[in-house]
């Protein structure tokens, strides 16, 4: 058997930093490897066992522990041959075998998700197609049971990425894997952290999907490499020696240049090569930030700072808590030079990845839905900087136990609130933990929910109350018939059926309108018998229902059906004489304004914690400012925006408190207006109405709808109008109440 030192420099790089017991097993998993790949061969073309050695490599790079280097070694191994996997554990242990099929689990979703494409066109398909990567990118953590399966998975594609490079193949298949590396892993290693990592796969992933744009910055680097090489040393030599010169203790050194950086920043800017402030650059490590701001006021001292082109993360940090000076100068040829100031905790803080330098640049990458996801990354990003200051250390008898607690660490850390489902088209979708078919199915679509009847988990036959893991695959069978034929299962709101709130609500609502329907139903029957009985067929329901209170006929239909209106009072108001009775005046009744909300000019209504929400000023109790309204969550139709002390309002948020939104004012138009009801009671008497109308007249108050009645003396009025706000319809009120013969004037 070859040994390690035979195989050269890559092998001696497999096993640094481990002990003799690890060192021998990390021997026997090389051994093993070696006598297994043979001479096969994977996809890429490249030697099974090369790849193999280049992916523990590459870990080993990274300080991994034995366990990881070893799965490295033997994961493309057990992907051919299913009978070396089965025996994995009782060779290298349980934790391997662990390892090894975590990877196999990424790899399956790599090949299930690979041709999918988002829906629509334009616009609308790029976005969808952004979401479904950063959904992935989240799924491939959470699937991760151990995420040191993440990390082998990322070093498996630097791996693939250097052999595509070194054998300078660039064709359609070398273009699909640089786009997925870059669209998902890359990402992902800035997301962990891994700094290391993350240039190498967006350069070498650019190389494959752009050859000649990648060809030609390299081009422009190399023509100009010796000279700026020279420019910045020389910079860096004036700069130490006024450190120097004030005492200062610092570390200056020329920054890397990467190319797909530089390519995003000429196309991102549109800038020209010469123009990019940090192709030229070196970076200032001091002991601590008093340090910081003395050797940036050296900086501006040596060279002309350009304006608007510094930037303090020290006393103001980035939201990911970020921290360094930036600072561009003019030098002494006339060309920006970028200069970066901080201290090594700061420097160790960015390369590791808690603030790292690639989240304020990568697109979208601050735009996460779920602050909790974020803070996991935040530790996990925590985790790797703290790992690799325990490698750094001098080796004593406490360091092994600290690199043991890391590895434990590592290993627990997972995404472990959420988990990511696929449909059959290998769309992902993102569910709580526990979810089951029924909310897959309710998050799908509400009518997919209604309709379900079973489901299938990759391929089987499932119970609806099974929970789901990650990376099935879910098929809910569905009802036939048309929509709104079929609806859910009452059991589905018990324990075990559903995990989701949003779901919950969805069922309730169902049972919600159909018990208002049967309602509705059942009242429309009983009033249309007694009209029947009374011989009128031929009433108007609207202005019967007006004339006994309530603002629309359906109102008067729930109240009936519900048993809380008696149907005597529909057959008094059926033989009522005063009901043939018109007012000799006639009011003065005017379309709505075009400001009016009734016409569809903003509320100004705020939906707390959303934006863009549709709302609608409830017809029961119509709201105007500034009275203290909240809102209720309709189907279909928004939020119904209710004045906080409604009686409908009321009812509704005892049967569904769940669709309770807090709402309040802002601002609206200066000419919006509300409509509201005003309700008058005075003695009847010849121009009555003819006095108030004018009162409203005069307070500028538009009426755009009126219904009088008089009856043994007595005249009751409703006024339908159109004000700006409360205080204006107080004032209206007050003048009212002085019209002679009125006894009572108040907002309904």
């Amino acid at each position: 058997m070859v040994s390690i030192a035979a195989l050269g420099d890559a092998t001696t790089q497999l096993v640094h930093g481990l002990g003799p017991e690890d060192l021998a097993r990390v021997q026997a998993a090389l051994d093993f490897a070696q006598v297994s790949y043979g001479e096969r061969h994977g996809s890429s073309g490249q030697s099974a066992f090369e790849f193999s050695l280049g992916v523990a490599v590459t870990l080993a790079l990274l300080r991994s522990d034995a366990e990881t280097r070893i799965a490295g070694l033997l994961f493309e191994l057990c992907l051919v041959e299913p009978l070396i996997a089965e025996t994995l554990e009782d060779r290298f242990g349980k934790e391997v075998a662990d390892l090894v099929h975590g990877v196999h689990q990424l790899i399956r979703l790599r090949d299930l998700t690979a041709s999918q494409a988002p829906v629509g066109r334009g616009k609308n398909a790029a976005q969808q197609a952004m979401a479904q990567v950063e959904t992935l990118r989240k799924m491939l953590l959470a699937m991760a049971s151990d995420m040191r399966v993440v990390l082998v998975r990322l070093a498996s594609c630097v791996t693939t990425l250097r052999y595509f490079a070194e054998t300078k193949r660039f064709d359609e298949m070398t273009r699909n894997y640089g786009s997925e590396v870059l669209d998902l892993y890359a990402p992902l290693a800035n997301r962990l952290g891994i700094f290391q990592l993350k240039w190498e796969l967006e350069d070498l992933s650019f190389r494959m999907m752009e050859p000649e744009t990648y060809k030609r910055i390299a081009k422009m680097l190399e023509e100009k490499r010796m000279l700026r090489e020279s420019f910045v040393q020389s910079s860096i030599e004036r700069l130490q020696k006024e450190l120097a010169a004030a005492g200062i203790k610092a570390e200056v050194s020329g920054r890397p240049k990467h190319i797909y950086s530089i390519w995003k920043k000429m196309r991102g800017k549109e800038l020209d090569f010469t123009a990019l402030y940090d192709v030229r650059a070196f970076r200032v490590i001091v002991a601590d930030a008093k340090t910081c701001y003395t050797v940036l006021g050296l900086v501006h001292n040596i060279w002309t700072p350009i304006p608007k082109e510094f930037d303090d993360y020290i006393s103001r940090p980035k939201p990911n808590g970020y921290q360094s000076l930036h600072t561009v100068v003019t030098a002494d040829d006339g060309r920006p030079l970028e200069v970066q100031i901080r201290t090594q905790e700061m420097h160790n803080f960015a390369e590791y990845g808690v603030a790292a330098h690639w989240r304020y640049k990568e697109e979208g990458g601050s735009n996460f839905k779920s602050q909790q996801y974020d803070e996991k990354i935040a530790w996990l990003r925590q985790l790797l900087a703290w790992k690799s200051e325990v490698a750094d250390a001098v080796t004593g008898a406490g360091d092994e136990e600290k690199q043991r607690e890391w590895v434990e660490k590592l290993k627990s850390t997972t995404l472990d609130d959420r988990i990511f489902v696929l449909t059959p088209q290998a769309r992902v979708l993102e569910l709580p933990q526990g979810a089951t078919p029924i909310d897959f199915a309710y998050h799908l679509h509400s009518e997919v929910g209604h309709r379900c009847r079973g489901a299938r988990i990759d391929g089987v036959m499932v119970p609806l109350n099974t929970a789901l893991k990650n990376g099935q695959t879910c098929e809910i069978i569905t009802a036939k018939g048309a929509p709104g034929s079929a609806g859910p299962s009452r059991d589905w709101l018990s324990p075990g059926y559903t995990v989701s709130s949003r779901t919950r609500t969805k069922i309730r609502a169902w049972f919600h309108a159909q018990e208002l329907a049967e309602t509705l139903a059942h009242g429309r029957a009983l009033v249309e018998k007694s009209l029947q009985r009374e011989g009128k067929t031929a009433v108007n329901l609207e202005a019967l229902a007006h004339k006994l209170g309530f603002a629309k006929v359906d109102d008067l239909f729930i109240a009936v059906g519900k048993e809380k209106f008696s149907l005597r009072h529909v057959e008094a108001a059926l033989h009522d004489p005063s009901e043939a009775a018109q007012p000799e005046d006639a009011a003065v009744v005017n379309k709505s304004r075009a400001s009016s909300v009734e016409q569809g000019a903003k509320s100004g209504v705020l939906v707390v914690g959303s934006e863009g929400m549709l709302t609608m000023l409830a017809k029961c109790c119509k709201p105007a400012p500034p009275d203290p309204i909240i809102g209720f969550v309709t189907r279909g139709k928004g939020v119904s925006i209710h004045r906080a002390s409604c009686k409908n309002f009321g009812e509704m948020a005892s049967k569904a408190p769940e669709r309770v939104i807090e709402t309040d004012w802002g601002r609206a138009d200066k000419e919006t207006v509300y409509p509201i009801d005003i309700f008058i009671l005075a003695s009847d008497r010849q121009g009555l109405l003819r006095d108030i109308s004018e009162v409203l007249t005069r307070e500028k108050i538009n009426v755009i709808g009126v219904n009088t009645q008089s009856a043994k003396g007595h005249a009751r009025m409703v006024f339908t109008a159109e004000i700006g706000s409360t205080a204006q319809l107080q004032k209206a009120l007050s003048a009212i109440g002085e019209v002679s013969g009125v006894q009572e004037a108040r907002r309904t």
